[in-house]
């Protein structure tokens, strides 16, 4: 079994796996990824197809970050930067080659949220 959780309510920022409904996308965007001002997650904010294309609703096992600098699962996850509150274990999908374009013009390296072992 693949274990991917199919849950129409929450969706998963593919960059950094934070978990929460759509239309919470849609009025703020990720918490983590509106510092990139990057045109599409900024367009996230009011976009029904941009919230679609920058996350997923496949997702495998929710973790609750509440110290992200102090956990352990925060270091392993590579989300000890971010905010605190639910993150997706595994993501399925993967960013658009314009979105992961976009973020290697900026220095970011993008790391897909659908495997355990990278």
């Amino acid at each position: 079994m693949s274990g991917y959780t199919r849950t129409s309510k929450l969706r998963a920022c593919l960059v950094c796996s934070y978990v929460q409904s759509p239309a919470d996308f849609k009025r703020t965007g990720c918490p983590n990824c509106d510092f990139l001002d990057m045109v599409w997650v900024t367009q996230m904010k009011g976009n029904s197809d941009a919230v679609a294309e920058a996350t997923s609703g496949q997702f495998d096992g929710i973790v609750a970050l509440t110290q992200p600098t102090e956990s352990w699962v925060a270091r392993w996850q590579r989300i000890e930067r971010c905010v605190k509150g639910l993150y997706a274990v595994r993501v399925s999908g993967r960013l658009s080659e314009a979105m992961q374009d976009d973020l290697a013009a900026r220095g970011i390296t993008y790391r897909p949220r659908d495997t355990l072992d990278e």
